[in-house]
């Protein structure tokens, strides 16, 4: 095996591997998909071995490259330090928009800091992708976290993205509803049900849009528009008053007088993503997606449980 090979090559079969779409990934790092088919073969020449099984639906991994993957994985990582340490002084703070404190990305954060202590970040507390998505591509933010799918065509077209987490949902009852008393709330007990889904809020339309999917042929109903509510504090409150029934994740501030319940049967998944604008560089950028692979690794971020749901645009985009 030689000991030169171009990064270049290593970073487009990690992109397959990831991916397992030639098209996805070559989108994703902007090349045309017969460079990026080029490519693969050549590394499978120098390597002497093949990588990828494919046919006209399909792509897999071989048991040789789940067994290089991580060590490429790894070159990578040190190729991208070594560029990080190089530029270090000009490194300018990333702007990283986490959502709230208890998020799945500000645990992402909050790793990437601690392995990367010289870099500096910057956190928002911001929800809403559809939001972020915009800042990212007017450059005044660098990363967000959640769901792709829901974004809009024109918007994804300039992002890319690291899948994080499979974030099981749930919903938010008040004290004294007769669902409050279960542990695991079934699906069909919401049927004649309006949950609150962030309907009327521009910045989250990806959750908004989740809903109405989620609740399609089950007699379950999205809350009509309200406006959007600024702040934990604020949150609280409203919903509180208005009496809501809240679909949410299972990583969700607690509210006083709510009780939180996972749902089940299905048990229905929410892609949570780290996104960015294609062609950022930057040693933080690095630093997040590690700290991501090594959170989703560890904590089983990415198990799917039995009997789950998802929208089909985000089994397409995610696999």
């Amino acid at each position: 095996m030689p000991h030169d090979t171009d990064p270049r090559l290593l970073r487009a079969f990690v992109a397959v591997a990831e991916e397992l779409h030639f098209t996805r990934a070559a989108a994703r790092l902007l090349v045309a998909q017969q460079a990026l088919s080029r490519d693969i073969k050549r590394l499978e020449r120098d390597w002497r071995t093949p990588l990828f099984t494919r046919d006209t639906r399909h792509v897999a991994l071989t048991a040789e490259a789940r067994r290089l993957l991580p060590a490429v994985r790894r070159v990578l990582a040190a190729h991208d330090e070594l560029a990080g340490e190089v530029g270090r002084d000009e490194a300018r703070p990333l702007v990283v928009d986490v959502a709230a404190r208890i998020a799945t990305g500000h645990r992402v954060l909050v790793a990437a800091r601690e392995a990367a202590p010289r870099l500096e970040f910057v956190a928002r507390f911001h929800s809403g992708l559809a939001r972020a998505a915009a800042e990212i591509e007017a450059g005044v933010l660098d990363v967000s976290f959640g769901r792709v799918a829901g974004l809009a065509p024109a918007l994804r077209a300039g992002l890319d993205h690291h899948l994080v987490r499979w974030e099981r949902l749930a919903v938010l009852l008040p004290d004294g509803h007769p669902l409050a008393a279960l542990p695991r709330v079934p699906l069909a007990a919401l049927a004649g049900s309006t949950l609150y889904a962030a309907a009327g809020n521009e910045e989250t339309t990806e959750w908004t849009d989740y809903a109405h999917r989620l609740f399609e042929g089950r007699d379950i109903r999205v809350a009509p528009p309200f406006p959007k509510i600024e702040g934990e504090a604020e949150f609280n409150r409203v919903v509180v008053k208005q009496g809501w029934t809240v679909l949410a994740s299972e990583e969700f501030v607690g509210v006083p007088g709510m009780t939180l319940r996972p749902l089940v049967d299905p048990v229905p998944l929410s892609p949570v993503a780290m996104v960015w604008r294609r062609g950022l560089r930057h040693p933080g950028l690095a630093a997040l997606i590690a700290a991501a692979r090594e959170l989703s690794a560890a904590e089983g971020w990415l198990r799917r449980p039995d009997g789950y749901w998802m929208p089909e645009a985000d089994l397409r985009l995610h696999g």
